[in-house]
């Protein structure tokens, strides 16, 4: 975690081919390719984000970054009432 706006956290991920398990939030979550590519499997479904692209998650929605992602990612997770699930 790089620091905190607000009641948002802002994080840095590097990617790496590395997938990351299956969760879901009570929150919106924004997600920011700063180089590389994002792979991520929304309810299901595949979506790729590139470089300079953002994709938000909409609270309570299934996600997982895919095999074959790489690059660096941002993170900012929105922290209400009901927290991370």
């Amino acid at each position: 975690m790089l620091g905190r706006v607000g009641t948002a956290a802002v994080k840095v991920l590097r990617m790496d081919e590395l997938p990351v398990e299956e969760e879901r939030h009570a929150e919106p979550e924004a997600l920011l390719v700063l180089d590389g590519t994002l792979e991520l499997a929304v309810n299901g479904e595949a979506v790729t984000v590139g470089p300079g692209e953002m994709y938000v998650v909409a609270a309570g929605t299934t996600h997982a970054v895919r095999p074959g992602s790489s690059g660096t990612l941002v993170i900012v997770e929105a922290e209400g009432r009901g927290g991370r699930r």
